[in-house]
């Protein structure tokens, strides 16, 4: 089911096939034939005994990138896969560099440095068509009262953690991901803050939140929401 799959993993099946080989290759450079998963000298051939819940490497990387995609608590992301909230924590915290490493390999993974946007190499496939927009999650409220101030959205009424994404619009590829930031701070202010070097003639969409928000040599633009889907 093509579309279960997407919103499940936020991958394509083909996207999926085009990342396991590398994932694959990083897993087993990790965890050699010869070693228990704990990294001790193995006593038995590989694969006798019981088989795990996570036997294969599909089922590995469907695991984590779920886990990616939704950030559920480790309890019901566990019983999703028939394993138990220790058994789901080990395995996050095992899958989780390895998809990391894939992704750096194929060079998915967004840039962090805003002055180094310019010259990704993830804007060479087209001209540079840009959207920009700010992503709030949830979080744990903080005890201490300053820091409940600052990490509470008026927008979302609750306490959250905010980053500012840049997307490519042909590639739907993300191109920068900026430092984490209380959710009280203004989307357009983040921007503001860690100054952007956007390649030359890119074009910038942005919502409301960005309102005034105009980098140099950019044009920018806000599309308009259609009647019928407001109505």
């Amino acid at each position: 089911r093509p579309r279960d799959f997407l919103a499940a993993t936020g991958l394509t099946q083909e996207e999926f096939l085009h990342v396991l080989p590398v994932f694959a290759d990083k897993y087993a450079a990790s965890c050699p034939v010869d070693q228990t998963l704990e990294g001790k000298p193995r006593q038995r051939k590989s694969g006798a005994g019981p088989k795990g819940v996570l036997s294969t490497i599909e089922d590995k990387l469907l695991f984590i990138l779920v886990y990616e995609k939704i950030y559920t608590i480790q309890v019901m992301h566990g019983l999703q896969f028939g394993l138990s909230q220790s058994q789901g924590n080990y395995w996050i915290h095992r899958l989780l560099p390895i998809l990391k490493q894939a992704l750096a390999e194929l060079g998915l993974t967004p840039e962090r440095d805003p002055q180094a946007v310019a010259n990704s190499a993830l804007l060479t496939e087209t001209s540079p068509d840009l959207l920009i927009d700010a992503t709030e999650r949830r979080r744990q409220r903080p005890k201490d009262a300053e820091q409940q101030t600052a990490h509470y959205s008026g927008k979302k009424k609750t306490h959250t953690d905010k980053n500012v994404l840049l997307v490519e619009a042909q590639t739907n590829k993300i191109v920068y991901l900026s430092p984490t930031e209380p959710g009280k701070v203004h989307d357009k202010k983040i921007a503001d803050t860690h100054a952007i070097a956007y390649p030359a003639a890119a074009t910038l969409g942005k919502d409301t939140g960005f309102q005034g928000y105009e980098p140099s040599g950019v044009l920018t633009y806000q599309p308009k929401k259609n009647r019928e889907a407001r109505s």
